[in-house]
């Protein structure tokens, strides 16, 4: 064996033992559908300035989804109720008091100089001797800087409540519990608090508010490695004035109260460093973020974190209601969903095995070590697995068939091409063949599911989130695993001497007859034409749908009725789910509660309601409503602005990267491709009548990164055909010669997926049809659009913007048969 191959046998045996190990030893996070959680009835006041009313109420539900995201809770719920409250659902926390905290608090922060010590109450010990901390600048030299403070030993060891802005800073946080005797008094402009350690400090005005920090995050110290620190970020004008009060306090004399900082959350001292002595009198601390440092636990440095980042409230909140509620999913919804997802695994498994003989038996063992692998990130990094999320990762599966299909495909061109040379070196040249169409095809999968995690919240988050984990795991599948497992078969001298055993000793069915009746697809322009006729027309088609029905958009995104229900006799959740049903409201969300049963729907009469509390009764006795209000949409504004944002930025990176991998042409055809199979997929669930909600949402994602992993596939084989033609043939001829290179793969990827897809939609219930539904149709038309819509898009756009042909690639002849197909 040689060292590479010993290398990579080494790698796949302690990734898949560790992926293991995690997978076995940690439970899963599992989310509201699937297990339940936790439920904060929040509820905003008024002050003397601000009314507490639907649009404060709104702008305080996106502080708190922030904050929400900042504490690590994935796939939250929160929606307004009614005009002043908002319900905050975390999904599998059951101790959530915690939350509760952080979530209630107004959070108003701001930065004060220290004008010097008040007069001590007889008990409160003398803190002259003992100052919070320094502040001192960074190893790089000025502006930068780092504000570093130690926690005296008086301090509460607690610090769950803590922030701090510089410039490039570090400072030290403790959370004090102010008395009533000890409480800012406002007197000629100054405030008076106490310190960490107690001491009164007279404060002059506010030089900073919370406004001026634009980020924070909690993270081990990068020099310790073990202790927890909070960094926080300002902006231009927030650095701006952190220099300033930095630059005065330096002018004080070393030692003195005037040289400390206090930041102020809340009425309380949570940090009040000192600036150390190398800072110049006149100088102050200037750069880009600050860091609080302490005895911090993990959570109490993610809590600080999550309250400095969510911001200021609007208006002051109050818990007024904790409970936990059960899943939103029944059992038998559950149950058969996860029959439907074996079921369709095992038919794409027996369809690669059928296909590809040996190598697709190891394939199917290399796919169950990428689920091995891929569970195991998301369990490790506290990733919350909801019903949609789980039919993603089980679709994930099916989809990365592909890259062994690509493999495979080139392994058997290889072998075609120089059977002489057997079939290991016709394996490692699959494997060479295709990682152009792998890498190009993952990298743009990962822009896009980067930047959604980094600029969107809530489910778009967590989707980008199981994609980037996904697209990784499965890369090592087929790269590493896969490569393992067949580098060690074809060398069998049963598998060398009966090359057909392999998978790879053939061109295949499919294939051999492209190759026998070289079909003209997009040779000619006649042809290439009709197909964006075709495209046209299907376009036009879903406009009208949209335009003609209308999209009906789920509770996510309208909003509706709440309504809570307790029953004389205990009411299985089940069974209420299945009344609710067949009541006339199959897309309602029931779920168990403390009190019994809450019902969330769309529009909701009052005479429905009570035919609904009527059908309640014959199954549970006596209905008594608890709760009635209007809810808000839980996919509000502000999320749907960024998820279009992050959306909108990840395929403009998609649309760069393509464009300096293949040509501006190709990337552009590949992205209006795109948008038409989005166009196609919401156009029909306008005709069908449909719901546009979270899940469709979640479909529709995964719809654009398989579209675009589709084009870039095709592109590959026309680059290289491109490449190998050198202008001896025109663009047409070239895109049909690729296309049909490209048909087998396309065929035995597709009919992987489909697999799954169809045992979803038949057999995973109400739930994930839907769901199975977009995809099967993303599938379609993005399968179609890479063939009949980009293909002769870009060979339009190519022959009105012809590029400079491309250096002729040498490259080896196949046998006659072969049609002039390259490799």
């Amino acid at each position: 064996m040689s060292r590479a191959r010993a290398v990579r046998a080494v790698l796949a045996l302690l990734v898949l033992a560790a992926a293991a190990f995690l997978a076995f030893t940690r439970e899963p996070r599992l989310g509201l559908d699937l297990r339940g959680g936790t439920q904060i009835v929040l509820e905003t006041k008024s002050t003397d300035t601000v009314e507490a009313g639907r649009d404060t109420t709104d702008r305080a539900l996106e502080v708190l989804r922030r904050r929400v995201d900042a504490l690590g809770v994935a796939e939250p719920s929160l929606t307004r109720s009614g005009d002043t409250r908002i319900l905050v659902e975390l999904p599998g926390l059951t101790d959530a008091t915690d939350a509760a905290d952080v979530l209630g608090r107004t959070a108003q922060l701001t930065v004060h100089p220290v004008l010097g010590l008040a007069e001590q109450p007889a008990a409160t010990p003398n803190a002259e001797a003992t100052p919070s901390g320094t502040a001192t600048p960074t190893a790089e030299p000025s502006p930068s800087g780092t504000a570093t403070s130690a926690a005296p030993t008086s301090a509460p060891s607690a610090a769950t409540d803590a922030a701090a802005p510089t410039a490039g800073a570090t400072g030290t946080a403790a959370t004090p519990t102010p008395t009533p005797s000890s409480t800012g008094k406002q007197a000629e402009g100054e405030l008076t608090l106490p310190d960490e350690s107690g001491a009164q400090l007279r404060l002059g005005p506010a030089a900073l508010t919370g406004e001026g920090i634009s980020d924070s995050a909690a993270q081990l110290d990068g020099l310790s490695g073990t202790s927890w620190v909070v960094t926080i970020d300002f902006n231009g004008a927030g650095d701006d004035a952190w220099k300033q009060v930095t630059a005065d306090a330096a002018c004080q004399p070393d030692g003195s109260p005037q040289r400390r900082i206090a930041i102020v959350l809340d009425d309380a001292v949570i940090s009040s460093p000192q600036v150390e002595t190398s800072v110049a009198c006149g100088a102050g601390i200037a750069g880009g973020s600050t860091q609080i440092t302490g005895s911090f636990t993990a959570n109490e440095a993610k809590d600080l974190a999550a309250l400095v980042k969510g911001g200021a409230l609007p208006v002051p909140v109050e818990v007024i209601e904790q409970r936990t509620v059960g899943p939103t999913l029944g059992d038998e919804a559950i149950e058969a969903s996860w029959k439907a997802a074996l079921l369709g695994l095992a038919g794409t498994a027996l369809f690669v095995i059928v296909v590809y003989r040996l190598l697709g038996l190891l394939a199917t063992l290399a796919l169950l070590g990428y689920a091995l692998i891929a569970y195991a990130a998301l369990v490790a990094l506290g990733a919350t697995l909801t019903l949609p999320g789980l039919a993603g990762f089980v679709l994930a599966i099916g989809m990365a068939v592909d890259a062994n299909v690509l493999t495979f495909e080139r392994a058997r061109e290889e072998y075609a091409q120089a059977p002489r040379r057997g079939l290991r070196a016709a394996l490692v040249g699959g494997f060479r063949g295709s990682w152009s169409a792998i890498l190009d095809s993952n990298v743009t999968t990962v822009l896009a599911a980067g930047l959604l995690f980094a600029l969107a919240s809530g489910p778009v988050r967590g989707f980008g989130v199981t994609l980037v984990i996904g697209v990784v795991a499965s890369m090592f599948s087929a790269l590493i695993v896969t490569r393992v497992l067949a580098e060690w078969a074809v060398v069998r001298r049963g598998v060398r001497d009966s090359p057909m055993r392999s998978g790879i000793g053939s061109l295949g069915r499919a294939r051999t007859y492209l190759l026998r009746r070289d079909p003209d697809v997009l040779r000619s322009a006649v042809r290439r034409r009709g197909a964006l006729v075709v495209s046209a027309v299907l376009v036009v088609l879903a406009a009208a749908g949209i335009g003609l029905r209308g999209l009906d958009l789920g509770v996510e995104f309208t909003g509706g009725r709440l309504v809570e229900y307790s029953t004389a006799q205990p009411l299985d959740v089940d069974e209420a789910r299945s009344i609710v049903a067949d009541a006339g409201f199959p897309r309602a969300v029931v779920q168990e509660s403390d009190a019994g049963i809450t019902v969330r729907t769309g529009e909701l009469s009052n005479v429905q309601e009570q035919e609904l509390a009527r059908s309640l009764e014959a199954a549970g006795g006596t209905v008594t409503k608890e709760r009635d209000e209007l809810i808000g949409p839980s996919l509000g504004e502000e999320l749907q602005r960024k998820a279009l944002i992050a959306l909108v930025l990840a395929l403009a990176a998609q649309l760069v990267y393509l464009a300096v991998r293949f040509r501006w042409t190709f990337a552009a055809s590949a992205v209006t491709a795109m948008f038409h199979d989005v166009l196609l997929v919401v156009g029909l669930f306008a005709w069908l009548g449909k719901p546009i909600d979270a899940v469709f949402l979640a479909a529709l994602l995964t719809v654009i990164g398989y579209s675009v992993n589709d084009k870039v596939v095709v592109f590959d084989r026309v680059r290289e055909a491109w490449r190998a033609f050198a202008g001896r043939r025109e663009m047409g001829e070239v895109m049909n010669t690729a296309v049909l290179q490209t048909v087998p793969r396309t065929i035995n990827t597709g009919a992987g997926v489909l697999f799954v897809l169809a045992a979803l939609a038949v057999l995973g219930g109400d739930s994930l049809t839907d769901f199975a539904v977009a995809l099967l149709a993303g599938v379609v038309v993005g399968t179609w659009s890479s063939v009949f819509t980009a293909s002769p898009l870009a060979a339009a756009l190519e022959r009105q913007w012809p590029a400079p042909l491309p250096a002729r690639k040498p490259v080896e002849r196949r046998s006659p048969q072969d049609s002039g197909a390259v490799v």
